[in-house]
């Protein structure tokens, strides 16, 4: 790993530490429901919102249960769904259409509106050549905002279960969401989209351009209202593109300036979330553990990954090509950048990549694989990978438990048998679709067909996209031609079963510990904010996550990666 490396990464956990730390104490006042100081012309608008809804005051402020609040959530998100199914079918027909585009096939639709409601935003499909700017505008990006929403909702949550004493109610999930549209996700995206715009991301209704090129062929070149979608889409941990090239396109990400700012984007508001925690269950050293624990499993990936890519390629020498692995990225980013990029959107469940994953080496490419298999809690998607990890960190504090023979307890709740067995489901759900769907589409030809690489890459490229999907992520190793009845079902199906039968059991947790006492610590108290929990809390992700997939990774990276060097 070179300096150049090494230092773009330390200064890149600098500047994300200085921005998430104020931002994480705003988040913990929006949680709060009050008025923030200094924003009462926010909070009377908010207020303004709510009765034009039609909602009473007494109702805006009462809180739900978990299950009132789980309804409310799927209902919604259902909708939405819905919605975008509509807004695609009918593309045709509807306005902002400057190219008359058709509109989108049935298969390819449920797919696409899956996975921007479950904040996955897996494309089988070209952007430019397939969505209208109504669709891109109207439909995706307003799911990307809906989706980090959510998200961030669930998390506000699981943190009210972990502070409370005694409470019935965990929160309201209509308040949770309009205070984190409008505090949170529309002014921060509203300031990188003219960032990203000041860089050379276009923001424009022009028709598409043709052009005559310099060797006086004829080329199309898209245009769109991009920067507002790119701000979303990387502050919302969506991912997606408008352009099929995603962040390696120019109109997308056309500097190393642009690209920083879109990494520090991804990773801001799960960052900043774990500060929120801390801050609102009493103890800021609390965040400060989980900080911790992603950090470690962060820094580790990256450096495997980027070393993985710097090493000089096998197939390449053979060419006469020396040097490292060039092949699939952009030249104005280099190995660094790429390998750094690649690293923050699979550990955020983002998606947009800067390069082409499919062209990593094999353990360069093992490397996001497994960031997403660990469940995206490595920072993870906004809100969901702070949930994420607290699912797991409640599994470290019982593991402890049973090493000492004690109740397990964690921030002064005791963790009994039933949020142990919500635990198992949140943390299960996703390996079983991603070893399922893999099994499922090697064995059938519909998913055998999609295999542009037969053999052990050809296996990565499936569990890789099954991975993508089950874990909400939305990269891909794009050998894999995905965009056909079979896998736009089976991972729709992925998606949707690993977005909302992940966050069902984490609001259980959320309702069952907001019901109990919170204890005092006393000297049998296991302290959760040490380096002793932080190692705890690594080992934990880590052996769940690698046992879940030794296997399937054996089968694909690790034979790729012996056949390639040896």
């Amino acid at each position: 790993m070179t300096a150049q490396s090494i230092l773009l990464l330390a200064v890149f956990l600098l500047v994300l530490l200085a921005a998430a730390w104020p931002l994480g104490g705003f988040l913990a006042r929006v949680a709060d429901g009050r008025a923030i100081p200094g924003l009462g012309w926010l909070y009377a608008l908010e207020q303004r919102l709510y009765r034009i809804a039609g909602v009473p005051d007494d109702e805006a402020q009462r809180g739900m249960g978990w299950k009132h609040y789980a309804m409310a959530l799927l209902v919604f998100n259902l909708l939405g769904t819905l919605f975008v199914y509509g807004v695609q079918r009918l593309q045709g027909w509807l306005p902002l259409n400057l190219q008359g585009l058709p509109g989108v096939g049935a298969d390819s639709s449920f797919n696409t509106a899956i996975s921007f409601v479950a904040n996955t935003n897996w494309q089988g499909y070209a952007g430019e050549q397939t969505m209208s700017y109504l669709s891109q505008m109207v439909a995706l990006s307003g799911q990307n905002f809906l989706s980090a929403a959510t998200g961030i909702a669930v998390a506000f949550a699981l943190i009210r279960g972990f502070a409370a004493r005694s409470a019935k109610s965990i929160g309201n999930f209509w308040v949770d969401l309009t205070r984190i549209m409008l505090y949170v996700l529309l002014p921060l995206a509203f300031v990188l989209a003219i960032l990203l715009a000041g860089q050379g991301v276009i923001q424009n209704f022009s028709p598409y351009q043709e052009v005559t090129t310099l060797q006086g062929a004829t080329q199309t070149i898209a245009m769109g209202p991009v920067a507002s979608q790119e701000a979303i889409k990387m502050l919302g941990t969506n991912g997606g593109g408008f352009f099929n090239a995603n962040s390696a396109h120019p109109f997308e990400n056309p500097t190393a300036l642009s690209n920083f700012m879109q990494m520090l984007a991804i990773f801001l508001i799960p960052a900043a979330l774990c500060f929120t925690f801390g801050r609102m269950v009493g103890d800021r050293r609390q965040g400060w553990a989980l900080l911790g624990a992603m950090t470690i499993m962060f820094a580790a990936a990256a450096i495997g990954i980027t070393a993985a890519e710097q090493q000089a390629h096998p197939a390449l020498q053979a060419m006469g090509v020396d040097g490292a692995n060039m092949e699939g990225k952009e030249t104005r980013f280099g190995i660094a950048a790429t390998s750094l990029f690649a690293t923050v959107t699979t550990a955020a469940s983002c998606g947009a990549v800067n390069g082409m994953h499919d062209s990593f080496t094999p353990l360069g490419g093992m490397g996001p694989m497994l960031l997403m298999q660990l469940g995206e809690v490595v920072f993870g998607g906004v809100g969901a990978g702070l949930y994420g990890m607290l699912v797991f960190a409640i599994m470290a504090v019982f593991i402890a438990g049973l090493m000492i023979g004690r109740t397990p307890e964690y921030l002064g709740k005791k963790i009994q048998s039933y949020e142990m067995k919500m635990t198992s489901i949140a943390i299960l759900v996703t390996p079983t679709l991603v070893l399922v769907g893999t099994a499922v589409a090697v064995m059938l030809d519909a998913g055998k067909g999609g295999v542009a690489n037969p053999g052990a890459h050809g296996f990565s490229e499936i569990l890789y996209a099954f991975s993508s999907a089950a874990n909400n992520n939305g990269s891909a190793f794009a050998g894999l031609s995905a965009n056909t009845p079979f896998y736009n079902t089976m991972l729709g199906i992925a998606m949707w079963f690993g977005r909302f039968a992940v966050i069902v059991p984490v609001l259980a947790i959320a309702g069952s510990l907001a019901g109990k006492q919170r204890l005092q610590a006393n000297a049998g108290t296991m302290p959760t904010h040490g380096p002793m929990f932080v190692f705890l809390l690594v080992a934990v992700v880590l052996l769940v996550g690698v046992l879940n997939y030794v296997p399937s990774l054996a089968l694909g990276p690790v034979i790729e990666h012996l056949q390639l060097y040896k």
